[in-house]
């Protein structure tokens, strides 16, 4: 199941555990992606709170977690290949992994559908 934010995040649950990452949406929005400041594995966050840092040749921006939890694994593959993102940003370029703290969090979470329908109608 995969749930979308209004501030293009996405996370894909899988158990108690979801990936997480900037939508393709966002990606575009930002351009070529030059840097990505990975989170501590370990880190504690509550919905809202930066995740991470993305920069791209245009600007810097906050990637924010969509729910509460713990980061347990990082994509270290973007170190080396932060245009991973560019090219899959809702696959292979995947920012982080958080152990959900409270799963009823992604209820307030957008559908695919929905979140197509937001980006449609603009910001």
């Amino acid at each position: 199941m995969k749930r979308y934010t209004r501030t293009h995040e996405w996370i894909e649950v899988d158990g108690k555990v979801g990936r997480v990452g900037i939508t393709n949406y966002a990606q575009d929005q930002l351009g070529d992606i030059v840097f990505v400041e990975l989170p501590e594995i370990g880190k504690e966050l509550r919905k809202g709170e930066v995740l991470c840092t993305v920069e791209s040749v245009k600007s810097a921006s906050d990637v924010y977690a969509p729910v509460s939890g713990k980061v347990v694994e990082v994509n270290v593959d973007l170190d080396s290949q932060p245009e991973k993102i560019n090219k899959d940003a809702e696959g292979e370029g995947w920012i982080a992994k958080m152990e959900l703290s409270n799963p009823s969090e992604l209820d307030e979470l957008m559908t695919e559908e929905e979140y197509e329908k937001f980006c449609s109608q603009g910001e």
